[in-house]
């Protein structure tokens, strides 16, 4: 009765793992038997090196390698099943420990992972340090801004699943017998670690399912994953909490209440003077250090520090690195590149070690007993009672239809890899014994493995509504766009009204966004250089004989003893006194632009991060200063410079040598009429358009500007057709073409008047 006992539950836990396993060894037999052959030969000479005192470099490289290598296989196995690969790493440690492995091959199992404590020490600073890594990514991957649009549904959907299973396992946890617990005297602690490990929710299991469905902008699937944000977010806080009252030994009004304000402390500094501080870190080692990863360098840098403030304040590190996840992922110079580097160092390396390691703590050999066997599934049941009927509660007073309160209640059901992770920081604080543990990971695995499907059937009985899908047609064809894709802007401009409408137009790009800006102010546009950033020993020539005289004469001194020095000196000076402060005020006409458009934005549109302006005096800019100053990352150029085009037609020298070292789009500015003597002046906008993407671009950029300023927008297609028979039957092909592009046009002025009724009227027309 026994064992039959257990090995139905052992079923229950194993069955997507034994197939995904048996299908991956079928897949990658031609070499993960040889593989498996080498484990068996070097086992013996891992065993004998590892045995003694000590710890051996070879037997922790293999323990590295085998955890990503099983890993890596089962996860792919997974994910070909519809399942998150993150549980295919945790159903490796499974099966690599003495669930499986070690019943098969205890000898060869003991020599891999030897028990001796200097060897378990290298591997678990590892699985340690991957566990604020991986929390890192879970902030990276948290969306406050969702949260926030979604407001009332999601606010009630979280509070309500998180109240009711935290009540759940409380109980349960008051109602364990004294042999499960580690310490019968502080029972509360370890009721407080089971009411969090059950109410918590996985968001990274609930975002891959929701964007697998194309629900991640539905209405239901916004309120899904914002939901599961705020139960990480609050899950973190409370673990921390219970850490500082383990710390102590019992619950203590000082020490609780220390907490508490220690907690509310840090997250109030994190997300005020924290978060500018993590902006201008990223932006300063982004421009100014030249070697490589050093971004990266820098975010694991502010992890590390501020996980180190919360194990000062007496809270757990893991609160920390969630933080520093949050500010990191706000960060409005973090590019895409950067982001794939680090996400890519902790998913390939970091994961597959810390879930293969949490797996190999889980001894699933334990649900033998009948008694831990029914305790598992009571812990099951609860959890998923719970969590469900919360969130369905929270969906019914959220104001959501029954439907997505369904949908709401089967995904917020998934507990993942976050409760793996905070199994082990119950298990490392000594909240929980290693049969706790143990039945917390079988829950983890169970209800995980469960909730992509029943998700993906409730989410499929979701219609959609008219309105709904009106938004998602806008939304799409913003995500297809120029301006909500721009990260930072670079300006180059001069006093002229052509450089002043030109802050205009950043400021206006910048303010959609609270995107960081540069303005490099130019004091005199007929000292840009022509030389190209290829040619530096061009850069570097001296002056010819010719040129000095001229220089000294533009100086207006010659160098006629001290006096006249120090006079220069405090000449030069005063210059550079008059040319910064006329930078500051491009740079103030930015802001102000910025400022104009935010505060016409909706409330779902606004951002959090203002618009930080830098501003740069050149000289003698030339072609390589703007390319080394391109290198720290810009989207676009925007030049207003006081000349723009010869009579011939073509740009002016000074544009044209400013365009030369930027390799991307660019604005160039060109008023005419009233605007040039009031650059921020009323605005009418025609944007000639050929259906290539610069002119989308161009009709775009005043798109935006029209929102701003209320201005009217008329969209002109121009066509060249020839006056010949095939010209006329090409022309017979084309005008579909062209019809079809300002049908494009149409659709978007349309979005804008449907956002802003009040930005103006606005035509299409072809010629």
């Amino acid at each position: 009765m026994q064992s039959a006992t257990g090995a139905a539950v052992a079923t229950v836990t194993s069955a997507w793992s034994i197939a995904a396993a048996m299908r991956t060894i079928r897949t990658h037999r031609d070499w993960l038997w040889p593989c498996a052959l080498l484990t068996l030969v070097a086992g013996p000479a891992w065993a004998a090196e590892g045995g003694g005192k000590g710890a051996s470099d070879a037997v922790f490289i293999a323990e590295i390698v085998v955890l990503m290598l099983v890993g890596r296989l089962l996860g792919e196995a997974m994910s070909r099943l519809g399942q998150p690969s993150v549980m295919g790493q945790l159903i490796a440690g499974l099966l690599l420990g003495p669930s499986f492995f070690g019943l098969l091959l205890p000898d060869v199992q003991h020599a891999l992972f030897p028990k001796n404590p200097e060897q378990k020490a290298m591997i678990d600073g590892i699985s340690q340090f991957g566990i604020l890594l991986l929390l890192l990514l879970a902030g990276m991957e948290t969306d406050l801004k969702l949260v926030r649009q979604t407001g009332r549904a999601s606010l009630f959907a979280s509070l309500m699943g998180i109240v009711i299973p935290f009540i759940c396992g409380v109980a349960l946890g008051e109602a364990l017998p004294d042999s499960m617990l580690p310490d019968p005297g502080k029972r509360l602690i370890t009721s407080l670690f089971l009411g969090t490990a059950l109410s918590i929710a996985s968001v990274k299991i609930v975002a891959v399912v929701v964007r697998e469905m194309n629900f991640m902008r539905r209405i239901v699937g916004q309120v899904i994953l914002a939901s599961a944000i705020i139960d990480d977010s609050i899950g973190w806080i409370i673990v921390s909490i219970i850490f500082s009252l383990a710390l102590h030994g019992s619950v203590e009004p000082m020490s609780f209440a220390q907490s508490i304000i220690g907690t509310i402390a840090f997250m109030i500094a994190s997300l005020t003077v924290g978060r500018r501080a993590v902006f201008f870190t990223i932006r300063w080692v982004n421009d100014h250090l030249v070697s490589e990863f050093a971004v990266v360098t820098a975010i694991l840098c502010i992890m590390g520090i501020m996980a180190l403030i919360t194990h000062l304040i007496g809270v757990h590190t893991v609160l920390g690195a969630f933080v520093a996840g949050i500010l990191v992922g706000e960060s409005p110079i973090l590019t895409r590149h950067i982001d794939e580097q680090l996400r890519g160092l902790i998913t390939a390396f970091f994961a597959p070690v810390f879930f293969g390691i949490a797996g190999l703590t889980a001894d699933l050999t334990i649900l033998a007993d009948p008694k831990i066997a029914l305790f598992t599934v009571g812990l099951v049941l609860v959890a998923s009672v719970g969590k469900f009927a919360g969130a369905f509660i929270g969906a019914e007073l959220g104001g959501l239809t029954r439907r997505e309160g369904l949908a709401l209640a089967c995904g917020m059901n998934a507990r993942g890899s976050t409760e793996v992770i905070i199994a082990t920081v119950g298990l490392s604080m000594g909240a929980l014994t290693q049969d706790l543990f143990t039945m917390i990971v079988a829950m983890a695995v169970i209800t995980t493995t469960a909730m992509p499907p029943t998700l993906r059937w409730a989410l499929s009985r979701i219609p959609m509504r008219k309105e709904e899908k009106q938004r998602l047609e806008r939304e799409e064809l913003e995500q297809r766009g120029f301006v909500p894709n721009l990260e930072r802007l670079l300006i180059a401009v001069d006093d002229s009204p052509n450089g002043k409408f030109a802050s205009r137009v950043a400021g206006v790009l910048a303010g959609t966004h609270g995107m960081p800006t540069t303005v490099l102010h130019i004091a005199n546009p007929s000292k840009i250089e022509s030389t190209m950033p290829e040619e530096p020993e061009k850069a570097t020539a001296a002056p010819s004989p010719e040129d000095k005289p001229e220089q000294k004469k533009v100086n207006g001194k010659q160098d006629n003893g001290k006096n006249d020095k120090k006079e220069d000196k405090k000449e030069d000076d005063k210059k550079t006194q008059k040319e910064e402060e006329k930078a500051q005020g491009a740079g103030e006409a930015v802001q102000q632009a910025a400022a104009q458009i935010q505060s016409k934005q909706k409330k779902e549109e606004k951002v959090d991060n203002p618009v930080e302006v830098t501003t740069i005096v050149h000289e003698q800019p030339s072609p390589a200063a703007i390319a080394e100053e391109a290198e720290k990352g810009y989207d676009v150029f925007v030049i207003g410079l006081e000349k723009t085009s010869k009579p011939s037609a073509e740009f002016d020298n000074g544009v044209t040598n400013l365009a030369k070292g930027f390799d991307g789009p660019l604005i160039i500015s060109a008023v005419r009429n009233d605007l040039q003597e009031k650059p921020d002046g009323k605005l009418s906008n025609l944007v000639p358009v050929n259906g290539t993407e610069p002119s989308r671009r161009a009709a775009e950029v005043a798109l935006t500007m029209a929102r701003a300023t209320k201005a009217p927008v008329t969209v002109l297609y121009v066509a060249v057709r020839t006056a010949t028979r095939r010209g006329m039957r090409r022309g017979i092909r084309t005008r579909r073409h062209e019809e079809a592009i300002l049908k494009g046009y149409r659709r978007d002025r349309r979005r804008l008047q449907h956002e802003h009724p009040h930005c103006g009227r606005g035509r299409a027309r072809r010629r």
